[in-house]
């Protein structure tokens, strides 16, 4: 069973930044692709952003502001956003691809607002 928490999540200003956390269950170099992304009120979920072995994409609203990384030692994936505003206002999900199938964590908000 994978389990994945978020966290990192809350209110910050536009122009603020925020990094999210995605604390995964086991290791994160046995899943196919990880990645973020995010559902706003009344909105699809999309995609963030996405690394798959060496791979990274990145959505065109991230526009370099949005960074995704991780840590194989504490099988950990990052979303680090600079440049925030108040359109990324959405709830964050981390997603991993094991064997064709996504998981998904919780969720955690993040409000850009001032």
């Amino acid at each position: 069973q994978v389990q994945l928490v978020e966290s990192g999540g809350g209110l910050v200003q536009p122009g603020g930044s925020l990094r999210l956390s995605c604390a995964a269950s086991g290791s994160i170099f046995g899943f196919q692709a990880m990645g973020w992304y995010r559902q706003a009120p009344g909105k699809q979920r999309e995609l963030v952003a996405q690394i798959s072995g060496s791979i990274i994409n990145y959505a065109g609203f991230v526009k370099e502001r949005f960074t995704i990384s991780r840590d194989g030692a504490k099988n950990t994936l990052f979303l680090q956003m600079n440049s925030l505003k108040p359109e990324d206002t959405a709830v964050y999900y981390c997603s991993a691809l094991a064997s064709g199938y996504r998981h998904w964590g919780q969720g955690t908000q993040v409000t850009v607002s001032s």
